[in-house]
């Protein structure tokens, strides 16, 4: 806790602290009477506890406190028990759940049962911490009708609120409720920073002070006695043990699970680590201070904390803050809770549940990611529909199932080699890059499996080809392979060597040897099958550079082939490749300094420096293409005529070309072919800006031609036809 304490936040801790204790009030009451306890023992479960938890978590913002799921459940027990909610029996039995709930936390403190949220995904999290919102929004609706809290899950709450709507709906209620809801909302949005739902309470008490809420017939919290509680150990019945085991440990994962996945939830948000195993450790304390008081378990609060996060609090002191100000309540100020009316704080509990859903998280995966808004969206209304337990259960089951999906059906390609250019490129991202005669060159993105090991097999037994005489496979993403994918591959691998085709895995850790050989394999190894590096597998089946290439005309003339004008933009942005190449133009108009010469300028554009720095060639002329379609804003700008801009990018252009053609025949001829079309494309658009770019460029080939003789060939062959 004093890690996290700073003197420039204290005040704002100190002050938060105090608005969560006034809204525990109505929250710990409410709780304390589902678990089957007078309300004023929610009350007393708001201090000790909360005073361990701020001494003990590792969370600088987490709240601790009663709770809906831990008290529903109690509630539960209580019920298919026949006791009698709020009689002396509940009184006496509660406790002792929560003592066992503490215990019970402790032992999984021990097990180090916390690495087991590093299972659960940011999908999982969402939508359990949106599901336990929900929920517990729609146990509060029926206190805005004039009625109780509901229980349970999603069918029997909502049963709940017709009953209540039919029963004992009260229009008053719901008015001054719905008010206060609306200001709430309102003033988090237009007034952040102002602690709103301290004023809304004062609006309410006063409401009851004045007698107008009595006078309509709203509800008000019940009063309670000055004091703080008694300590007691609870007692233990051996016949009641059975079920006061089980039910105790129900709680105890509802806790464990529920209060680590919201606290990593927020911990992830703010950009902090927690302690997973401490702050069990921390729950298991917390509970065994509340059965001290006879309080129902105790559990981490999403509303208190969206609550505490809204009002700016940064450290533990919130909770230091909040048990004090609570028990100096019980002490000195019991008196003003019984003129607060239900609606209002009840409404100031809703706006606190309705700032925690995850609603931003899942639009953002709507738009990003389906497979994993179907994991959110399973957790979410599993929690709705069956409860805490199984919404997180769910939510595992279904990133385990997209884990296995991907992982089933890895990123793969085949590779080839761009002349003029190091290493090895994907054929289907990158236009320049043409495969190795009588070679397959295949990259497989995962450890391979006996989900994925057909896969595998499949595609390179499609590719391949009556001319092909090996296959290089780039395993540098495969870090471990199963019994069934190494006895398949290993199959695999005779069948090719019964047609003469020779298979070798290359550029993989040096573990996977160590893998190989305990599948069996060691073979491999010993005959030369793995290597380092793809050139040595290449040089081991008699290939070295240069490499005869296959033809590539087929492929620069096909549609599907891409713009053959770009090779760092189509490898960062495949598709979209051309508008970020004219994003990227305009973002170097913008940044153009017109204090600078504008000869510096314009040549200090042309060098394509920018975000992309040194990129290629092929990219640099593409982008000489884009520049001219701006041309009347460069000349604006740089205080240059257009024809002096058009031939400093012709004269830009001829050298690209000469280096082009030099080192890459088939990429210069491909750029040619593009700038016709994408020439034509602006004629039909743009016929003005077409004509006058003509002309420019007419007047500056001529002019380059005369001062740079040495232009003139590649001119004649850049621009034939034209």
């Amino acid at each position: 806790m004093l890690k996290g304490i700073s003197v420039k936040t204290l005040p704002r801790d100190i002050f938060t602290g105090i608005i969560i204790a006034l809204v525990s009030i109505p929250i710990s009451m409410g709780y304390a009477q589902i678990a089957g306890l007078p309300a004023a023992y929610g009350l007393y479960g708001s201090i000790f506890p909360i005073l361990i938890f701020s001494l003990c978590s590792s969370s600088p913002q987490f709240i601790f406190g009663v709770d809906a799921a831990p008290a529903a459940l109690v509630g539960a027990f209580l019920t298919a028990q026949g006791i009698a909610l709020g009689s002396d029996k509940a009184i006496a039995i509660v406790p002792a759940v929560t003592l066992l709930v503490g215990l019970w936390l402790l032992l999984f403190a021990l097990l180090k049962a916390g690495r087991l949220v590093a299972y659960i995904s940011t999908p999982v999290m969402g939508g359990f911490i949106s599901g336990i919102c929900t929920t517990i929004i729609l146990m509060q609706i029926p206190k805005l009708l004039g009625g109780g809290s509901g229980t349970g899950e999603l069918p029997e709450l909502l049963l709940h609120i017709a009953e209540v709507c039919r029963t004992s709906f009260h229009p008053m209620s719901l008015t001054v409720g719905a008010a206060a809801l609306a200001v709430l909302l309102l003033g988090k949005k237009l007034l952040p920073k102002l602690p709103m739902a301290v004023f809304v309470m004062a609006g309410g008490a006063l409401l009851g002070k004045s007698g107008f809420a009595a006078q309509h017939g709203i509800r008000m919290l019940d009063a309670v006695g000055r004091g703080l509680p008694p300590i007691a150990l609870p007692h233990l019945h051996a016949d009641q043990l059975s079920g006061l085991l089980t039910t105790s440990l129900t709680v105890a994962i509802v806790i464990m699970a529920e209060t680590l996945l919201a606290a990593n939830n927020f911990a992830n948000k703010n950009g902090y680590k927690i302690k997973d195993n401490r702050e069990i450790l921390t729950y298991g304390l917390c509970n065994l201070a509340a059965c001290l008081t006879g309080c129902c378990p105790v559990n981490g609060s999403v509303s208190r904390t969206a609550m505490g996060e809204q009002y700016g609090g940064k450290s533990q002191v919130m909770s230091l803050a909040a048990s004090v100000t609570m028990a100096l309540l019980l002490l000195f100020c019991t008196g003003f809770i019984g003129f607060l009316p239900v609606p209002v704080l009840t409404a100031i509990v809703i706006s606190a549940l309705l700032g925690a859903v995850e609603f931003d998280l899942a639009h953002r995966l709507f738009k990003q990611d389906k497979q994993e808004l179907l994991i959110f969206l399973g957790a979410f209304l599993g929690v709705l529909l069956l409860g805490t337990v199984a919404g997180v259960v769910i939510g595992v089951l279904l990133s385990f199932v997209s884990l296995i999906l991907r992982t089933a059906n890895p990123k793969r390609s085949f590779l080839g080699v761009i002349p003029g250019h190091e290493g090895f490129h994907s054929l289907e991202r990158n236009t320049f890059a043409v495969p190795i005669a009588h070679v397959l060159l295949y990259r497989f993105a995962s450890n391979l499996h006996f989900a994925n090991v057909q896969l595998f097999i499949g595609d390179l037994e499609q590719a391949i080809q009556p001319e092909t005489r090996c296959i290089v496979v780039d395993s540098g993403a495969v870090c471990n392979l199963d019994v069934t994918a190494a006895d398949r591959i290993e199959s695999f691998r005779k069948s090719l060597n019964d047609r003469g085709i020779a298979l070798y895995f290359a550029s993989h850790i040096g573990t996977l040897n160590d893998r190989f050989r305990a599948l069996g394999l060691a073979g491999w190894v010993e005959n030369g099958y793995v290597r380092r590096t793809i050139p040595a597998a290449l040089k081991n089946a008699g290939y070295e550079p240069p490499y005869t290439l296959e033809s590539g005309e087929e492929k620069a003339a096909h549609p599907a082939a891409g713009n053959p004008a770009r090779l760092e933009f189509e490898w960062a942005f495949g598709t979209h490749a051309e508008e970020e190449l004219e994003q990227y133009t305009e973002a170097l108009l913008k940044n153009i300094d017109e204090s600078a010469e504008p000869e510096e300028q314009l040549s200090g554009i042309l060098r394509a420096r920018g975000v992309w720095r040194d990129v290629s060639d092929s990219d640099q002329e593409e982008l000489l293409t884009h520049l001219q379609t701006h041309i009347h804003e460069l000349a604006a700008r740089l205080h240059l005529s257009e024809s002096e801009i058009e031939e400093a990018i012709e004269a830009r252009r001829m050298k690209l070309a000469m280096r082009l053609m030099q080192q890459n025949p088939r990429a210069a001829e491909a750029i040619r072919t593009y700038n016709r079309n994408y020439e034509a494309s602006l004629r039909e658009q743009d016929p003005a800006l077409y004509g006058s770019l003509m002309q420019y460029r007419e007047q500056s080939l001529a002019h380059l031609s005369q001062t740079h003789p040495e232009y003139a060939e590649i001119i004649r062959k850049f621009y034939e036809g034209q």
